[in-house]
């Protein structure tokens, strides 16, 4: 069994193929029972513990991570573990992938993968909404499917938007910190958050028509990164069925009543089937929410697999 690291990963993917990836997944489908997540109770800080397993008829795997929010003080990242890839047609374990850094690409890869048929075409401008470890690959993997131009970051702490900013800057992509969360979003073609917020930070009433909103934080009820009116001003779609009843934002509104059901339209599958409607004016408001899956984990350590062992030697 082989053990890839983060530096494999980083090698083996691009926001395009992993993008691309998750397409074909979603196109063909999986078996993906229902996520665990478990609190540790024994931990402090809330920790929690997700055992995601999926498989088809080439693979099998299973993402087992914890998330200790207290890790950051420690000089720790606060999501720990491994995706454990095995080959679908006799069970043995090909590869043990850094958890952490595959569920950046691939988390980032679903918000692409939604602003493909969500954001306008010609989105340049955009507002990053946190500065975590999530955050930069979001940048990236939303430039590389509309022509960002222009990228503004907030953080709750100004100097994370502003390390941030500087590292993204460093690498070419147009970024600054800002200060004034309403403003900028108010300007933004495409706004996408990932925090640990738990009130909302997004208002609907700062939306711009035809603005794209991506919200991949908020991964348990107790959490929020959007208000109901934002939720309310346009289709909302979602990357898996989870998410109406997991996480923040979507699932609480829906509980609470303050958003209708029907008010969801579509999920990462139906908009690559061609089964749900993508944005439908220019004008529309879009909102998409992802909570994670199985299916996306199976696929992005199959395409790492796939583009490593294609190219040994």
């Amino acid at each position: 069994m082989r053990l890839i690291s983060e530096a494999e990963i980083d090698a083996a993917l691009t926001p395009s193929r992993m993008a691309d990836a998750l397409a074909t997944a979603f196109r063909a489908g999986a078996t993906a029972p229902t996520r665990h997540h478990h609190a540790i109770e024994t931990a402090p800080d809330g920790a929690s513990l997700l055992l995601m397993p999926a498989w088809t008829a080439d693979y099998v795997g299973v993402k087992i991570l914890t998330l200790f929010p207290g890790n950051p003080a420690k000089g720790l990242d606060t999501i720990q573990g491994g995706v454990l890839l095995c080959d679908g047609r006799d069970g043995r374990p090909l590869a043990l992938l850094d958890g952490a850094r595959l569920t950046l690409w691939r988390t980032a890869g679903a918000s692409a993968l939604a602003a493909r048929h969500l954001a306008r075409e010609d989105a340049t401008r955009m507002v990053m909404v946190g500065s975590g470890a999530l955050a930069p690959a979001l940048v990236r993997a939303h430039a590389a499917v509309r022509p960002i131009r222009d990228v503004a970051i907030w953080n709750r702490r100004p100097e994370g938007a502003e390390r941030l900013a500087a590292t993204l800057a460093a690498e070419g992509i147009p970024a600054y910190p800002v200060t004034d969360l309403a403003a900028a979003v108010g300007e933004a073609d495409l706004v996408s958050c990932a925090t640990l917020a738990t009130e909302p930070l997004v208002q609907g009433a700062w939306l711009r028509p035809g603005t794209h909103l991506d919200l991949v934080g908020a991964f348990t009820p107790t959490m929020r990164e959007a208000d109901d009116e934002a939720l309310r001003r346009g289709p909302v779609y979602i990357d898996t069925p989870d998410a109406l009843k997991k996480g923040g934002d979507v699932a609480v509104a829906i509980q609470s009543g303050a958003l209708a059901p029907e008010a969801v339209v579509g999920d990462l599958a139906a908009l690559c089937r061609g089964e749900a409607p993508g944005r439908q004016s220019r004008e529309a408001i879009t909102v998409f929410k992802s909570v994670g899956a199985a299916i996306e984990d199976l696929a992005a350590a199959a395409a790492v697999w796939e583009n490593l062992t294609q190219h040994r030697g």
